[in-house]
């Protein structure tokens, strides 16, 4: 990855962010700043926050406290604490317009083909003209490495195959910046490394992405920095070479010990 210049407006910064499901606080004082091109992994056990972390910077979460900046321009908000939310719903449109998120579940609507599926969200969402939201959806269909499958339902294909097609929609929205949330986590290894290698070819091409992972090789090949969430707090941070071969805390040692294959 070139290094962006100094000055570059982050296209996601977070400040000092909590996020509560009543007395529960999931995430205490976060801190996170994504500049363009750059790639973060954020890893953690389960519960640690990584998920309600991604999910609160896409707006589809109300966070209680602190600031979220979608390149530059801050999220606005009415209320507090767990009756803040955002004040502006044409601003979180364009926001999540330019956040495409990828679900470990894939979300693909059943009744729709794969093609119809990539081409529904810029036809509804951005009105963009239909000839060339499927000459575009059929470019990254093909990138993905399912081109083929562009005119069968979900039903028909692979959790692999599924999960490059939703990568494919997250795409043709021509987003800047893509979210993931565990996208490898629901397949077996074969599928997941089918997914792998769109991730990487994506990382490769200088695209700004947040990436929620359990795959440590995954975030270790594809990172520029990464992220270990514990109870809801950033424990340790930096670049993986750093992170996963000089880890200095007990909790992050742990952690990757138990995740190193068997």
């Amino acid at each position: 990855m070139t290094a962006p210049a100094p000055g570059t407006t982050p296209v996601i910064a977070i400040r000092g962010l909590h996020k509560r499901y009543g007395p529960l606080e999931v995430l205490k004082g976060i801190d996170v700043t994504a500049l363009p091109g750059q790639v973060i992994s954020l890893i953690g056990s389960s519960g640690s926050g990584k998920s309600t972390l991604l999910r609160c910077c896409n707006l589809l979460e109300d966070s209680q406290q602190g600031e979220i900046l979608f390149e530059g321009e801050p999220v606005r908000w009415r209320g507090s604490g767990l009756h803040r939310h955002p004040a502006d719903k044409a601003q979180v449109v364009r926001i999540r317009t330019n956040l495409s998120m990828v679900f470990q579940s894939f979300n693909l609507w059943s009744h729709m083909t794969v093609l119809q599926n990539v081409m529904e969200a810029p036809l509804t969402v951005l009105r963009q003209d239909r000839a060339e939201v499927e000459a575009r959806a059929r470019e990254l269909l093909d990138k993905v490495g399912i081109g083929d499958k562009a005119d069968v339902y979900p039903a028909q294909m692979s959790g692999g195959q599924q999960q490059r097609a939703a990568i494919a929609r997250a795409l043709c929205m021509e987003p800047r910046a893509l979210l993931f949330d565990e996208p490898t986590s629901a397949l077996d290894p074969e599928l997941e490394q089918e997914v792998v290698r769109v991730i990487k070819a994506l990382a490769e091409e200088g695209r700004t992405m947040l990436l929620v992972t359990h795959d440590m090789r995954l975030a270790a090949d594809v990172s520029d920095h990464v992220i270990f969430l514990h109870l809801g707090l950033i424990e340790e941070e930096g670049p993986p070479e750093t992170l996963f071969g000089a880890p200095r805390s007990a909790r992050l040692k742990q952690f990757l010990s138990a995740t190193e294959p068997a």
